[in-house]
């Protein structure tokens, strides 16, 4: 195979290898050529090849999201690098193991009018775990016999080897975004059949976890007494939770387990739809609600009314369990079992008393009360976003993939009790509309199951550029919510009728996805109403030669009262 004959490049690409990164996304340009060569020729390497940066590293970040492993982004030199800072937030905040593989001018061509050229060396230092600055090595064009000549080769090549070793373990055992920079001379584009370097592979010591048994037994005490415990689940991968611990949760009568859409954990016991019961309650219900003691997991919490409940009628002990972070979200934090969670739960249930407590069944009676008034208020309501949103979460394709979009999209798929066969993601770290079309092409590509992303109009057109990569598969589906502009907005206090609401706040637009789908080869599906969406469901399910897209209309005046009414109504 080939090499770049710049040693450096070779040292990146084996030791990638050796760590077990073998899915790399390449934007093109001339200074990451010696990596570009190295990886493409590499037939253990697959790679993957996206013009936009910022879109390669979200779709970088989808593929890291199924695969569980690490996923390299690889971009040439100056302001290409930066567009990849959006996913890298996300990667950070989402503990997804994102390996950000920037080209370089050597150091001395920095700030003297080179193109191309910006301060790269810990350029994402805020959201990062680790920053690896590996030195240049200059290639001359004779064999080099000068021994200090030969020592300093050495030397360089043994610092950019080792940290390149300390970033890979970073995002191994950490989880999480890291940054190796990569300062190249020129000629870039010269190959050899030779392994110039042989890789120096280090391996990042991990401590066993123990929880003692003495540490945690006042812990047990406390839970055993108190008769109202929550637990509240954030995001989570499928099955991270053993099912014989959830069982037991989910049996004990003092306990309420709330989940999210995105916490992919189930149990008929456990509160899916957290805003429901919440949503509509009175000061003394919040206080019938509040629990003495609430453990948490997972990643973020979706849940603007579970964030507020939770801060202002506060329980007296908070746990989280988590082996690398914890954040005093509710402003109550008092311990942090720094543990995985299974083994967190096979050492403390064991060693639990079950009180009497009518705690959970009095909140399963709201439940099922709240249930039925959630299906009357959808049966009086006419076409509006939530409407749609119950039509089309109706009819997902069971053991599939759902990529939802941020902002009102994810929210509302909260309100509903959805296929438990689903694997659910959205991008919680921050929350941001920048990446969704682009993390969902990932994803499916990672998955290789069928995939349904469904997401709102500004995030659709903002991140369009999702769709450019000859990678999307056929079974990927798109379903925009269009209501014309960031509706969610409208929900929010202020004069919806002003124009600096309507052009700063809601941004009014016209647009629609028939073109786009168009240019970039997606079978393109549109409803208005409620009957034309029943009716073109069918036909947009049995696209199966092309990605397909279906966009439903909906009326950008009237969703925000009908979603307002539905907390008066379920009271």
């Amino acid at each position: 195979m080939n090499y770049s004959t710049i040693p450096v490049a070779q040292s990146v690409v084996l030791l990638c290898l050796e760590k077990g990164v073998k899915h790399i996304v390449i934007s093109p340009g001339s200074r990451n050529a010696p990596l570009t060569i190295g990886f493409t020729a590499h037939p253990a390497m697959k790679t993957y090849s996206i013009v936009d940066e910022r879109s390669a590293a979200f779709f970088a970040l989808g593929l890291a999201q199924q695969l569980q492993e690490p996923v390299a982004v690889i971009c040439s030199s100056g302001s290409a690098v930066l567009n990849y800072y959006p996913a890298i937030s996300e990667a950070y905040y989402s503990d997804i193991p994102l390996v950000v593989i920037s080209a370089d001018r050597p150091i001395e061509r920095i700030d003297i009018g080179d193109g191309q050229t910006i301060r790269q060396r810990n350029v994402f230092e805020n959201h990062i775990l680790y920053s690896a600055n590996l030195y240049s090595e200059y290639v001359p064009d004779e064999i080099v016999t000068d021994p200090k000549l030969i020592q300093k080769q050495r030397e360089v090549t043994k610092h950019n080897q080792q940290e390149i070793n300390k970033a890979l373990n970073k995002a191994l055992v950490n989880q999480g975004p890291v940054h190796i920079n990569v300062p190249f001379y020129e000629p870039l584009y010269n190959t050899t059949t030779q392994k110039l370097v042989d890789p120096i592979v280090l391996d990042q010591e991990t401590k066993p976890v123990v929880l003692q048994d003495e540490h945690l037994q006042p812990f047990a005490e406390k839970w055993s007494k108190a008769k109202r415990k929550m637990i509240l689940i954030g995001v989570l991968q499928p099955n991270t939770i053993e099912q014989q611990f959830l069982d037991i949760l989910g049996s004990d009568p003092s306990v309420l387990v709330f989940t999210e859409t995105t916490s992919n954990t189930h149990h008929p016991n456990f509160f899916t739809r957290t805003d429901n019961i919440i949503g509509s309650l009175d000061d003394q219900g919040f206080k019938d609600l509040q629990p003495e003691i609430l453990i948490t997991l997972g990643g973020m919490i979706i849940s603007k009314k579970v964030k507020a409940f939770l801060r202002t009628y506060q329980p007296e002990e908070h746990w989280h369990i988590d082996p690398k972070k914890a954040y005093d979200t509710y402003f109550c934090l008092n311990k942090h079992f720094k543990v995985p969670v299974n083994y967190f739960w096979s050492k403390f249930l064991n060693r639990i008393q079950v009180p009497d407590s009518d705690y959970q069944k009095n909140w399963l009676q709201v439940r099922e009360r709240r249930d039925a008034l959630h299906q009357d208020y959808i049966k009086e309501m006419g076409w509006c976003d939530f409407k749609a949103f119950d039509l089309v979460l109706s009819r997902l394709r069971a053991n599939s993939l759902l990529q939802l979009g941020n902002s009102s999209t994810v929210r509302y798929v909260q309100l509903f009790d959805i296929d438990k066969s689903l694997k659910v993601y959205c991008n919680r770290g921050t929350s941001g509309i920048d990446g969704s079309t682009s993390t969902a092409v990932g994803a499916a590509v990672g998955s290789e199951l069928p995939t349904t992303l469904i997401t709102g109009d500004l995030s659709f057109f903002y991140d369009s550029n999702g769709l450019w990569n000859s990678y999307i598969p056929a079974n990927f589906k798109i379903i925009l919510i269009n209501n014309s502009g960031g509706g969610i907005f409208r929900i929010l206090p202020g004069d919806k009728t002003s124009k600096v609401f309507e052009t700063y706040f809601e941004t009014i637009h016209d647009l629609d996805a028939s073109h786009l789908c168009a240019m970039f080869g997606l079978d393109y599906f549109v409803a208005s109403s409620e009957s034309e969406l029943q009716s073109v469901q069918d036909k947009f399910y049995a696209t199966t030669h092309k990605p397909a897209l279906l966009e439903i209309k909906t009326p950008r005046t009237l969703n925000d009262q009908i979603l307002l009414g539905y907390f008066s109504y379920i009271r």
